[in-house]
């Protein structure tokens, strides 16, 4: 039995953290369309991510890796694409500066296939929705950001995104393809890849309202750069000593022995200060406040302790999987 959809969304990596919670909020929000996840499942994703939403009609898992042309326009000229979101990139400021080649093949070389690809395709698609990061603004002491500030990334990651900013928007100017750019705040929450700072914490210490991008799929203007944040900053440290509280359940006298100073990335930014009004004037406020989501993703990482662990064993099946089949 087949079903009729109105609509067919394709996330690129869908299988990681931001991607797997808006391809969830995609597939169980709208029964009516289509979404295909194309995500190659690189070490920080879990295939459990997905689970509960693996077996629903509404969605379709591609594995392949952005960077293969064939594999997209494949993809574009039988799958009848309306809205993408691009999400699939390489994200870690630390490995950025250890590998900067893979980092600019993923989201630089990436982002274009992916471009061209959707541009060429016979059924143009709707909407083009690229996200992005604060880092492209480089670090601020007092200045805050908005979308009209000119970029100034500082470490690789965030030149591999700023670069792929400017591919994006040259479709724009060139052939008002009707992208928008989203550049979001630090992210956290439930399922976060164990490198990133809280998971990172918690793992050694053992929303009814829109969620933004669907928002601005609905609201945002084509063309459009929009930032995506708070105006809750909270410095590393602050961090470290509330999560060493919340986890311990010790005294302020004693969160100094849970706290061990390691050698600092090649270049830790100072702030990333950003304005969010442009956002905030299509309806958008942040659902839940920063102690409830900082205490609802502590009680998540303290009940699923395996999940990361599980996640790297299920990836190396995966692999050995494959591994036989090439060699037969």
């Amino acid at each position: 039995m087949t079903m009729d959809f109105n609509r067919t969304v394709l996330v690129t990596g869908g299988s990681g953290f931001i991607g797997s919670h808006l391809v969830c909020a995609l597939v169980n929000k709208h029964p009516e369309w289509r979404i295909i996840n194309l995500d190659n499942l690189d070490y920080c994703c879990s295939p459990r991510s997905l689970e509960s939403i693996e077996d629903k009609a509404n969605y379709t898992f591609i594995r392949g890796d952005v960077c293969n042309p064939r594999l997209l326009n494949h993809i574009f000229n039988t799958e009848h694409i309306d809205v993408i979101f691009h999400l699939a990139a390489k994200t870690h400021v630390e490995s950025s500066f250890q590998s900067p080649s893979s980092f600019q093949l993923v989201n630089i070389d990436g982002t274009r296939v992916l471009l061209g690809a959707a541009h060429q395709a016979r059924h143009q698609p709707q909407r083009f929705i690229y996200v992005s990061t604060d880092e492209v603004y480089g670090a601020s002491l007092d200045k805050v950001f908005d979308e009209n500030n000119s970029v100034r990334p500082n470490n690789p990651y965030s030149a591999t995104k700023a670069a792929a900013e400017y591919l994006v928007r040259s479709y724009w100017d060139k052939y008002k393809f009707p992208i928008i750019i989203t550049r979001s705040n630090n992210i956290y929450g439930p399922r976060q890849y164990t490198e990133k700072v809280i998971p990172r914490f918690l793992t050694l210490l053992q929303m009814n309202k829109k969620c933004a991008f669907l928002l601005l799929l609905e609201k945002g203007t084509v063309g459009e750069i929009y930032n995506v944040g708070t105006s809750c900053e909270i410095p590393i440290m602050q961090l470290a000593r509330q999560l060493v509280k919340m986890v311990k359940n010790v005294p302020d006298s004693e969160v100094n022995n849970w706290l061990e100073f390691v050698p600092d990335r090649p270049r830790v930014d100072l702030r990333y200060p950003i304005t969010c009004e442009k956002l905030q004037q299509l309806g958008w406020r942040a659902e839940v406040s920063w102690a409830e989501g900082i205490r609802q993703t502590v009680k998540w990482y303290q009940e699923n302790p395996g999940f990361w662990s599980e996640a790297v064993e299920d990836q190396g099946q995966i692999r050995s999987k494959l591994e036989e089949v090439t060699k037969t």
